[in-house]
């Protein structure tokens, strides 16, 4: 049976559920896909993940920061991926264009400020790469900084613009922190624009 190998050792959440979702579709026929990577809670999202997809899994800890996950396909993944990633995603979102992303803060969640940085790029990462992309994303307040000059998120927001996502920034807040002349993706606008959006949205997501 023909092995395939992912090494995401190194790679934050969610790059190797990312990784190893793009090796499932991949697989047109019988065979392991062979996923490494270097902390538990990784081992731990991959087994959920073969779960989702029905897929006999095992986990083995090579030493602290290696482990390996191996998922065995027995049909074209083509078959087995589908349905799934339909059924995963519609427990928070529509088909294309029924979803607006609103976001307050540069930070994802409270707690640490650093760690908040690592989640919400992780977060617009796993947003780009759904296959079901919001028709708005929407920056107010801190949230603002984040289509800036300098944004980690810029590369996956601006990848997202290009396939048609609206991206749109309140023109006020960008004059509150003095990133009017920053703006890197998408168009500032007003907060008229922004209640419409939302109102007018069947489902709003807030991380």
């Amino acid at each position: 049976m023909k092995k395939t190998m992912i090494d995401a050792r190194g790679e934050a959440c969610p790059i190797p559920v990312v990784k190893a979702n793009r090796g499932l579709q991949g697989m047109t026929e019988p065979g392991i896909l062979e996923l490494h990577v270097d902390n538990d809670i990784a081992v731990q999202n991959l087994m959920h993940m073969a779960s989702g997809h029905k897929l006999k899994s095992t986990a083995e800890k090579v030493d602290e920061t290696h482990f390996i996950v191996s998922m065995t396909v027995m049909e074209p993944i083509e078959q087995v991926s589908s349905t799934e990633i339909e059924e995963q995603d519609c427990c928070f979102i529509g088909a294309k264009g029924e979803y607006v992303v609103a976001i307050a803060s540069p930070f994802m969640g409270a707690g640490d400020d650093e760690l908040g940085q690592i989640l919400i790029k992780g977060f617009f990462f796993a947003l780009s790469q759904l296959p079901q992309l919001p028709k708005t994303i929407i920056f107010y307040n801190g949230g603002a900084k984040l289509t800036a000059k300098g944004s980690e998120c810029l590369d996956d927001l601006q990848n997202m613009e290009a396939q048609g996502v609206e991206i749109i920034t309140c023109g006020t807040c960008l004059n509150f922190y003095n990133l009017t002349d920053q703006l890197a993706v998408g168009n500032a606008s007003n907060m008229y624009t922004i209640v419409e959006t939302l109102c007018g949205a069947q489902k709003v997501v807030r991380p």
